[in-house]
């Protein structure tokens, strides 16, 4: 096959991102490069809602993503005559935030003249697993070229294009572990065309579990990213609670979740600890104003939670590998970033000596255009038109 251009366009949620990867090589086994990528993080934004507010993410999605997409194509140096597909995000997702992004492939399609490929978000956290960075030390840049830190580029990041390409395969049947904001899934795929949901949350995903207890706690959000710097330092502290909180349906004999009941497992523990529900959050002691959680409190807290969850992830996927015999098992998604679950993922690996271990680097693991445009070459080779060009906030598999 001759090489491919895809043009990623990502905007599912608080990401605004644009990348620009090359596929080459055999049909089921391309090569995938980064030549472009940019990114910017609304985080910030949004993080006085305690979460992402649709309307304000629509708003930035509009102001930005003209502006991502000049750096990614400057970045790739590149001309549009060279781009032969664009790859938009279709769903899962808020859907006022994914019809900007489809809305402005329309555009880019219209005037460059090549095809839109409609991508599912969660096919691209299965695909991120591919690349690995081919630089000990890459950096992120800013857009005069002076190295910054990751932060600092236009309110958000941008993946060095020179540096990240495919380095790892997939052997199927495989099985992925999906954990993020707003999913917590076990997929089965017997090839990258082939996929069906094995297990899947009943109420809250995990990410969003982890938010809604980090607000209990006074942090501020994302709350995953603080209860995990919490949680190690209780350790190092060597600091636990005397209280076990539950782990949700672990023995339920499915490889079904839930989050809920462990998120209001902390709010009852906080309860009877003298901290009230009724005020706004954070609890507080004495309503609004009053006492807070104290800090070592806090730590207990976050590592019983933390732990909580790994345990379930951990024994769920434990039961689909049992069951399903894959070759290669997969995590991925936002919440993979957190140090307890890589490592004990990378615990699990070692009990099983043939099992093929993939999660992605933490710079793909959260929402990006690499991955989009990656998922992207894969429905347009194996299932194209399957997808609806329509924004769909619960998107499933095709």
């Amino acid at each position: 096959m001759s090489a491919m251009i895809i043009l990623g366009i990502e905007t599912s949620c608080d990401e605004t991102a644009v990348s620009v990867v090359r596929a080459e090589g055999s049909v089921e086994k391309p090569v995938f490069k980064v030549l472009g990528s940019a990114l910017v993080s609304q985080i910030k934004l949004h993080a006085e809602y305690g979460g992402v507010y649709p309307n304000l993410a629509k708003r930035e999605h509009i102001k930005n993503l003209p502006i991502v997409l000049d750096k990614a194509l400057k970045d790739a140096k590149i001309k549009i005559k060279n781009i032969d597909a664009i790859a938009v995000t279709v769903g899962p997702g808020l859907e006022p935030a994914l019809w900007t992004g489809i809305n402005f492939a329309q555009d880019l399609s219209r005037e460059w003249g090549v095809p839109l490929i409609p991508t599912n978000h969660m096919e691209g956290h299965i695909a991120s697993v591919l690349l690995s960075k081919t630089d000990e030390n890459p950096k992120f840049e800013a857009p005069n070229n002076k190295p910054r830190t990751k932060a600092s580029f236009i309110r958000g990041r941008r993946i060095q294009n020179s540096n990240i390409e495919t380095q790892n395969k997939i052997k199927f049947p495989a099985i992925a572990l999906l954990i993020s904001g707003g999913h917590t899934e076990l997929v089965y795929l017997k090839s990258w065309q082939e996929k069906e949901i094995i297990g899947e949350t009943k109420d809250d995903a995990v990410g969003e579990a982890f938010d809604k207890v980090a607000r209990m706690l006074g942090l501020p959000y994302p709350g995953g990213p603080e209860i995990s710097k919490l949680a190690e330092d209780a350790r190092s502290k060597n600091l636990h609670l005397e209280t076990k909180f539950p782990r949700p349906m672990i023995h339920s004999g499915d490889l079904n979740f839930s989050f809920s009941g462990l998120k209001t497992a902390v709010l009852y523990y906080l309860r009877d600890m003298g901290f009230s529900a009724l005020s706004p959050l954070p609890l507080t002691r004495g309503g609004v104003g009053g006492e807070v959680v104290s800090d070592k409190l806090k730590l207990s807290v976050a590592r019983e939670f933390e732990d909580a969850v790994v345990e379930v992830l951990v024994s769920k996927s434990r039961q689909a590998i049992l069951k399903f015999n894959p070759k290669t098992f997969i995590v991925g998604g936002g919440v993979i970033a957190n140090y307890k679950i890589r490592e004990s993922f990378e615990n699990l690996k070692e009990e099983f000596s043939d099992l093929i271990l993939r999660i992605p680097e933490k710079d793909l693991a959260t929402d990006n255009a690499v991955m989009i445009a990656m998922a992207g070459y894969f429905s347009h080779v194996f299932s194209p038109s399957k997808i609806e060009l329509k924004a769909k906030g619960n998107l499933k598999y095709s």
